[in-house]
């Protein structure tokens, strides 16, 4: 199961997990994988994941791989509104391109700390 932790914090949070990490490799422990976005704040999360991303988030997981057009036609938006939402969720990591140019969530669970 991939899961995703969303969590809300400024850059020390990844450095003390980066430590965390490098710490367990050099006392020969395994490092475990983490799947953390941070965000700055409430307000850098709410305006990336607006209410229109998170529905078309929604609609994508449970529809499978689509590419923006086919996505777009299901959400009954505008291609270009749909095309940028894409972009901006490709950028963070919650969506991704797949080798035949179609996205999907590669994520099972996105849990959310605050």
């Amino acid at each position: 199961m991939r899961i995703l932790q969303l969590r809300i914090g400024d850059a020390r949070d990844a450095l003390d997990r980066f430590e965390a990490a490098w710490n367990r490799r050099t006392e020969g422990r395994k490092a475990g994988t983490l799947n953390v976005l941070s965000m700055e704040g409430l307000p850098m999360l709410l305006r990336t994941l607006t209410p229109a991303r998170w529905q078309l988030l929604e609609r994508l997981r449970g529809a499978g791989p689509l590419s923006i057009y086919e996505l777009a036609k299901r959400l009954q938006r505008d291609y270009k509104n749909v095309h940028t939402d894409v972009t901006a969720l490709v950028r963070i990591g919650l969506i991704e391109r797949g080798e035949d140019g179609r996205f999907s969530v590669p994520w099972d669970v996105v849990r959310a700390e605050f």
